[in-house]
């Protein structure tokens, strides 16, 4: 989302970085950038205005003027700055009687739905029963598709055919107390946009149960249009937080920078992608860390302890260690790879040099590229998986075939494999073990 807004950034950096001392014109002109910047990426006007300010400010005075590296100094006030026009982490309210009840509010196409059962498998996978709430009977299939992931995430779902929202959520809160369900999670109703009987249902609702968290969803890639929805929102019901979507779209991103100064609700959580663990704790200041290039290694290895399963890493960490590396473990750290998120996802997440170096080969032809091995292994048997030597020409037209590839494909597969095999091989000769060996 913020590739474009990075690249600009970055360029006034590098050139504050060509001056030795920067006088009052100087950092004029790299203010003027930034401001062109920001608003380009569509963060509203009144928060530019008072960021630039702010850093000018700082920037023109004894913090810089006395500094060893000013420029440095200066790329320092601007995340500082924007750290503070990001607002503080909000947490979720988990505090008080059980069960806890979260209430997801929004317009329809926002990802609502979706949100919830993400919420949701994070919350049972931190130790709570929930129990989520179909309280949309008037999109089609929405109670079914809440349905079909609550099966996915293992996560019982309450609905009640023929009853207002109102009465359902009533009902929902009575037999998770009997239940002893620990969360309930409202998947509530949206509109095309803001009308008075959708704010009349969802006031309806807040009476009928004690929320503990009020949580309006917004699509990123509406731009300034999320401020208003929600601030259209907040007046009817009141809000304990905000929730992103979308994230990981094409969007200038404007909107997250805004939204915290020009509503006052803070931000609980971005959703960054479809898959359903693509949901993160808002955090400013790794935020603020990918907006300035600087990369998000923390996010990076958070997703990487999650997707690498411990029992599974254990045992790939001891043939690594011994010596051994077959297409089969290949294909398994392949999965986990996928379970981190796209390739452009985890590209953003790398420090300024290592992320342009990996952005020098497309994300796209990356993501084709990792498909194309998966696909080639796939195409294997688990013998030949096992012992690639058994690979003679004949296996590996078969193999093409199976991929839908050509021999020349697999070939060039087969190489790189053998080539990770040698690395991993002269780790153990030299008494370096595994990914730890990479490290000295």
């Amino acid at each position: 989302m913020f590739e474009s807004l990075s690249e600009r950034l970055n360029k006034v950096f590098q050139q504050l970085r060509r001056h030795g001392k920067l006088s009052a014109a100087d950092v004029d002109a790299a203010m003027r950038e930034v401001r062109l910047a920001l608003l380009e990426a569509d963060v509203h006007y009144s928060v530019v205005k008072d960021f630039i300010s702010r850093i000018r400010e700082r920037a023109v005075g004894v913090e810089v003027s006395e500094a060893l590296n000013p420029a440095q100094q200066v790329i320092k006030i601007v995340n500082d700055e924007l750290i503070a026009t990001l607002g503080k982490p909000a947490r979720l309210n988990l505090t008080g009687q059980k069960p806890y009840v979260i209430m997801l509010v929004g317009l329809q196409g926002a990802g609502k739905t979706t949100v919830a059962a993400k919420l949701a498998d994070q919350l049972r996978n931190q130790g709570e029963r929930v129990l989520l709430v179909a309280a949309d009977p008037y999109r089609p299939a929405a109670v079914k598709q809440l349905q079909t992931l609550g099966d996915k995430i293992g996560v019982q779902v309450f609905t009640e055919d023929k009853l207002a929202p109102p009465e359902v959520v009533k009902n929902a809160y009575a037999a998770a107390r009997k239940g002893g369900f620990s969360v309930l999670i409202l998947d509530t109703a949206g509109r095309s946009q803001l009308d008075d009987s959708l704010m009349a249902e969802l006031s309806a609702i807040h009476q009928k149960v004690p929320a503990t968290d009020t949580l309006i969803v917004v699509d990123a890639m509406t731009g300034q249009e999320a401020l208003n929805i929600a601030s259209g929102f907040n007046k009817a019901i009141p809000l304990s937080g905000i929730i992103l979507t979308k994230m990981d779209g094409d969007a200038r991103g404007g909107a997250a920078i805004s939204i915290r100064s020009v509503t006052g609700i803070p931000i609980k959580f971005l959703s960054t992608g479809e898959n359903l663990d693509a949901l993160e704790s808002y955090e400013p200041e790794r935020l603020a860390s990918r907006i300035l290039g600087m990369g998000d290694m923390l996010t990076l290895i958070e997703r990487a302890e999650t997707a690498f399963e411990a029992e599974t890493a254990q045992v790939q960490a001891e043939k690594l260690s011994a010596g051994q590396f077959t297409l089969e473990d290949f294909s398994e750290q392949l999965k986990q790879f996928k379970k981190m998120g796209g390739v452009s996802q985890i590209m953003d997440m790398l420090p300024g040099g290592m992320g342009a170096a990996a952005r020098m080969q497309s994300p796209e032809t990356t993501e084709k590229g990792l498909k194309l091995t998966e696909a080639v292994i796939n195409s294997m048997t688990v013998v030949e998986r096992r012992h690639p030597d058994l690979l003679n020409a004949s296996r590996r037209r078969r193999i093409a075939r199976g991929a839908g590839t050509d021999v020349q494909s697999v070939n060039r597969i087969i190489k790189q494999f053998r080539e990770a095999q040698r690395m991993f091989k002269t780790f153990k000769k030299s008494g370096r073990h595994g990914l730890q060996g990479l490290m000295k």
